[in-house]
């Protein structure tokens, strides 16, 4: 499994716990909810932006994301 499998599932994961459907967490981050389907799928390498728009929109810390 590579990275950007592991942070899709680290994404989907943390997305669920909130409660949160793809397309509410699109809405509060900024970003599509196709885009948001393609990291969880492991299949989009997000940057350090991206990094910081998911974890506002999830009220977590960035370094949350990536504890794998």
């Amino acid at each position: 499994m590579d990275i950007k499998e592991k942070f899709g599932i680290r994404l989907k994961t943390l997305r669920k716990e909130k409660g949160l459907s793809q397309e509410e967490l699109a809405l509060k981050s900024g970003l599509n909810r196709p885009y948001i389907s393609a990291i969880e799928k492991g299949k989009r390498n997000v940057s350090l932006e991206v990094m910081e728009k998911l974890a506002g929109a999830m009220d977590i810390e960035i370094r949350e994301l990536i504890d794998f």
